[in-house]
C-alpha cells in the first residue's frame, strides 16, 4: 500500500471535489434552517447534513453545530431532499422541503439510534453544555453501565502515538500501563478485576481477538489515528451484544467520522526518546452521495526502555456511499507493519534495575544473552469490512457486515545462554473471516432484534529452537499446531414497550465454538513424538445458552434508570491440548459469568452524573492434572465475585472550564478463600480539569490506581502493589482561516507522567513459593515523563 498506489484515487477525488465546489457557487435566493435530533429529542452535533436540489442535482453540505443546528443560505428555489449521517445513528434519507425565494424554510430532522445494529451506542452531543464537553459519559438510552469517549478526547487529550488502551484509560474502573512509553508496547487494560482476554474488543461493532487465546494486541491493529472514539460496556451486555468473550464486558472502538468538506492534512510530532510520527490524511468531503478518507502515517521511537525500539507504518481508508435514500454502504480497510526489539519478558529484574537504572530491559552487548539483536518482533496486520444498512420499510431494518482480518507475528527471542538452540523462532498467525447479520422491526408494541454472527478462523502457530546468532532453526519444534475455529452466535431479543418511557427487554443468545486441531510431532516439550506419527488430529466444541433481561425507564427527558441481568462466557484457550500426545480425558467447559447491575444517568446544563452498582459471579480458569499413564484431566478452580460502586460526572465551571471525575470502589475476590484476584485494585479514581474555548483545548488529567496484588503462581496476594498515579497534560491551539489555501494550523503539547514517578505497577516473582523480594523478580515500572510537540496543517 504505497503512497504511489493511492495517487490515482486522490487525484480523481480532488477533481470531483473541485467540480462539486464550482456547482455550489451558483446563485440562489432562499434559505433552509433546521435542527438534528434523536427520536427522544436529544440534539446531535457534528451530523453531516447534505442538501440535494431534486431538479438541478446541485448538492450542499455542512455539519450541524453544537446545538444540532444547520443553516443553508442563498440556495436556489425548488424542492430539496435532505440526507443526514451521524456517528452511531442510522442515516436519515428522503426528507423533502420546498424553498421559496426570499423566505426561510425550517425543519427538524429526527434520527433513529438502532441498538440492534449498533450495540456501540455513541452518544451524540446532547443539548446541554455539560454533555457536550464531557470527555466520557453514560448515555440516557444505555441499558447497562457504559461510558462513551468522544472523538474530541482522542484528538485533543491523548499523545500522538497512543493506541486504544490510552483512549479508554479515563473511563471508570479502567486502567492500563505501558512500561516503554504511551503507545510504544503491547499494552493491556484491566477493569472490575478482569484482565485482557476476559472481555471483548470490537471495531465498528466487529469483534476481533487472538484465536489461540481471546486476548488482543494493542500495538498491532488500531492506533489513535484510526479511532474516532469508544464505548466501554462494563457488562456482558444484552443478547444482541455479540463477541467471543463478553465475559466481563466489551470495549467498542469506533472509526473516524467522515467530514463534509474536502481537506488535506499533514502532521508531524516529535518527542522524548527520539519519538517521531509523520501523518498525511486526505478527506474528499461529500461528493454527491459518497465520501472517502485516507490516512497514512509512520512512527519511530527508541522507547523508554533500553534498546526497545519500535517502527510502525500504517494506512487506513474509510468510504461511505448512499446507494439510495434508504440504503447506505460503508467500507473500511487498514494495514499495519510494526517492528520492535521487545524481548519475551516485559521488564528488567530487580538486580538489573538496581545496577543499570529504572529503564533497563535488554543489553547492547552481543556477548550477553539478552542482547537486543536476539530479541525482536515483526508484526503485520490488516482489518477490513464492507457494511450495508437498509431501511426496508414498515419498521424493518437490515444491517450486515462482511469482514476479514489477519495477524502475522514472527517473534525471535533468546533464553539465558547463547547456544545453537537457546533462541526461539516463534510464529503466531491467523486469518479470520466472518459476517454479522442483524434484522430489526419496530412496531407500536416494541422492537424485535435478531441476527447471526458467523466466523471462521485459520491459525498456524509454532515455536522452534534456534541459534540466536544466525536464526537457523533446529529440526524439531517445541510445538507446532494448525487449527480452524468455527463460530456461530444467533440471537433474539424483544424490547417490550410497556409505556413510551418504560421498556423491558428479554433476550437469549446461543454461542457455539468448534475447534479442529492438527498438532505435529515435536521434540518432546509439548505433545512429544506421537508414537512415530507425523501429527494427530482432534476437535473440541463449546456451547452455551446466554440469557439476558434489562429494564430501562426514562424518568424525564434528561434522567434515566436501568437494571440488568446478563450472562457471558469464555472458551478455554487452544493450549488445552498442549499435553503429551494431546491426551485429554476430560475437556474443560467454557467459563461463565452472571452479572447483576443497576444504575442511573442524569444530564443538565451544569453537570452530568452516571452511577451504577454491580455484582458479578464468575468462574475461574481451569487447572489440569496428568496421571502416570499420561492422561490429562481438567478441573475447575472455583468461582469469584466482583462487586462495587462506580460513578462519573462532568461539572461545568464556566469560562470554558469543566471538571471531570470518576471513581470505582469495590472488590474482586475468590469465593473459597476471600483472597483478592491479581490486578484488581480496591479503588480507582480519575480527575480532569479541561479548558475548551476559542482555539484552545487544554487538559490536566490523572488516573489513580489503588492497592492491588500479584500472584506468584502458587499463592494469591503474594505481592502487594502500592497505589500509583498517572498524571498527563495536554495543551492544543488551533488557528483557523489563515489564508485562502491554508484552512487551519494546529499546535499540540503532550506531557505524560507529568510528575515523573517510576512506580512499580506489576511484579513477576522469580520464586513461586515465597513472596519475599528476590533479585530475579521481573518488575514492570511506569516510564519516565515524556513530552511531545505536534504541528499540523489543513489545506
Amino acid at each position: 500500500m504505497s503512497v504511489r498506489s493511492w495517487r490515482p484515487v486522490l487525484l480523481t477525488a480532488l477533481a470531483c471535489a473541485t467540480i462539486a465546489q464550482i456547482a455550489q457557487a451558483q446563485s440562489s435566493a432562499g434559505s433552509i434552517h433546521g435542527r438534528v435530533r434523536t427520536q427522544s429529542g436529544k440534539t446531535i452535533a457534528g451530523a453531516n447534513v447534505l442538501l440535494r436540489h431534486l431538479a438541478a442535482g446541485q448538492t450542499y453540505t455542512q455539519d450541524s453545530d453544537a446545538t444540532g443546528q444547520f443553516r443553508f443560505t442563498s440556495v436556489p428555489e425548488g424542492e430539496y431532499e435532505i440526507v443526514v449521517v451521524a456517528s452511531g445513528m442510522k442515516p436519515m434519507n428522503g426528507t423533502r422541503v420546498n424553498v421559496a425565494p426570499g423566505q426561510p424554510t425550517e425543519t427538524v430532522i429526527r434520527m433513529d439510534q438502532d441498538n440492534a445494529s449498533a450495540v456501540v451506542s455513541v452518544v451524540a452531543a446532547e443539548d446541554t453544555v455539560a454533555a457536550r464537553t464531557a470527555p466520557s459519559q453514560g448515555s440516557l438510552t444505555a441499558r447497562s453501565a457504559q461510558s462513551d469517549v468522544r472523538d474530541e478526547f482522542v484528538r485533543n487529550f491523548t499523545a500522538p502515538v497512543v493506541d486504544y488502551t490510552q483512549v479508554v484509560q479515563m473511563a471508570p474502573g479502567m486502567f492500563s500501563y505501558s512500561p516503554n512509553g504511551p503507545g510504544l508496547g503491547d499494552t493491556k487494560s484491566f477493569f472490575r478485576g478482569f484482565s485482557d482476554g476476559d472481555y471483548t474488543i470490537t471495531f465498528d461493532g466487529i469483534p476481533f481477538q487472538d484465536t489461540n487465546s481471546p486476548t488482543h494486541h494493542s500495538w498491532a491493529f488500531f492506533p489513535g489515528q484510526f479511532l474516532g472514539g469508544a464505548n466501554i460496556d462494563r457488562s456482558p451486555g444484552s443478547a444482541a451484544t455479540l463477541g467471543p468473550t463478553n465475559f466481563g464486558g466489551s470495549i467498542n472502538l469506533l472509526s473516524r467520522i467522515l467530514e463534509p468538506d474536502q481537506r488535506i492534512s499533514a502532521e508531524g510530532s516529535f518527542g522524548t526518546w527520539n519519538t517521531s510520527l509523520y501523518s498525511l490524511e486526505y478527506e474528499t468531503g461529500t461528493l454527491g452521495r459518497s465520501n472517502l478518507m485516507v490516512n497514512a502515517h509512520e512512527m519511530k521511537s527508541d522507547g523508554y526502555q533500553t534498546f526497545n525500539k519500535q517502527h510502525r507504518d500504517a494506512v487506513s481508508a474509510k468510504y461511505q456511499f448512499a446507494v439510495s435514500e434508504n440504503t447506505q454502504l460503508t467500507a473500511f480497510g487498514s494495514y499495519m507493519d510494526l517492528r520492535a526489539n521487545t524481548p519475551n519478558t516485559k521488564g528488567g529484574t530487580r538486580a538489573q534495575i538496581a545496577q543499570f537504572g529504572d529503564n533497563y530491559l535488554i543489553s547492547g552487548d552481543p556477548t550477553q544473552a539478552n542482547y537486543w539483536g536476539y530479541n525482536n518482533y515483526h508484526v503485520k496486520s490488516d482489518f477490513s469490512y464492507v457494511g450495508l444498512y437498509s431501511n426496508l420499510g414498515d419498521g424493518w431494518k437490515l444491517d450486515d457486515k462482511l469482514y476479514t482480518y489477519a495477524y502475522f507475528n514472527n517473534q525471535n527471542y533468546n533464553g539465558t545462554t547463547i547456544t545453537a538452540t537457546s533462541g526461539t523462532d516463534k510464529l503466531n498467525s491467523y486469518r479470520t473471516t466472518g459476517n454479522i447479520f442483524r434484522l430489526s422491526q419496530e412496531s407500536g408494541a416494541g422492537t424485535l432484534r435478531t441476527g447471526l454472527w458467523s466466523e471462521i478462523a485459520n491459525t498456524n502457530r509454532f515455536q522452534t529452537p534456534a541459534d540466536p546468532r544466525t536464526w537457523v532453526d533446529a529440526v524439531l519444534p517445541n510445538f507446532h499446531e494448525k487449527f480452524k475455529t468455527t463460530l456461530l452466535q444467533p440471537f433474539v431479543e424483544y424490547e417490550i414497550k410497556i409505556t413510551a418511557d418504560l421498556k423491558l427487554t428479554p433476550g437469549v443468545k446461543y454461542s457455539s465454538y468448534k475447534q479442529d486441531l492438527t498438532q505435529f510431532a515435536d521434540n518432546g516439550k509439548t505433545v512429544g513424538n506421537l508414537g512415530g506419527a507425523a501429527s494427530i488430529e482432534h476437535s473440541a466444541t463449546y456451547t452455551a445458552v446466554l440469557p439476558s433481561l434489562d429494564l430501562h425507564y426514562l424518568v424525564q427527558s434528561n434522567w434515566s434508570l436501568y437494571a440488568q441481568f446478563s450472562t457471558g462466557d469464555e472458551i478455554p484457550p487452544s493450549n488445552v491440548f498442549d499435553v503429551k500426545n494431546a491426551n485429554v480425558t476430560v475437556l474443560p467447559k467454557s467459563t461463565r459469568t452472571k452479572t447483576f447491575q443497576a444504575g442511573s444517568v442524569f444530564k443538565s446544563d451544569a453537570f452530568t452524573l452516571d452511577v451504577d452498582a454491580y455484582h458479578i459471579t464468575f468462574d475461574n480458569a481451569y487447572s489440569s492434572t496428568t496421571d502416570l499413564a499420561g492422561n490429562t484431566t481438567w478441573f475447575a478452580n472455583g468461582t469469584s465475585v466482583s462487586q462495587g460502586l462506580e460513578a462519573e460526572s462532568n461539572l461545568v465551571l464556566g469560562g470554558g472550564f469543566n471538571l471531570y471525575a470518576n471513581a470505582t470502589f469495590g472488590s474482586a475476590k475468590y469465593s473459597d478463600s476471600g483472597k483478592w484476584i491479581q490486578n484488581a485494585p480496591r479503588d480507582t479514581e480519575s480527575l480532569g480539569l479541561y479548558f475548551q474555548q476559542g482555539g484552545w483545548n487544554a487538559g490536566l488529567l490523572g488516573k489513580r490506581v489503588g492497592k492491588m496484588f500479584n500472584d506468584n503462581g502458587a499463592v494469591h496476594e503474594a505481592i502487594a502493589i502500592d497505589p500509583f498515579i498517572i498524571p498527563n497534560l495536554f495543551v492544543n491551539y488551533t488557528v483557523k482561516n489563515l489564508t485562502s489555501w491554508l484552512k487551519q494550523a494546529r499546535f499540540k503539547l503532550s506531557v505524560t507522567n507529568l510528575t515523573d514517578k517510576h512506580s512499580i505497577v506489576a511484579v513477576s516473582p522469580f520464586a513461586k513459593t515465597t513472596s519475599a523480594p528476590a533479585p530475579g523478580d521481573v518488575l514492570t515500572l511506569l516510564p519516565a515523563r515524556s513530552t511531545s510537540l505536534s504541528v499540523g496543517f489543513d489545506f
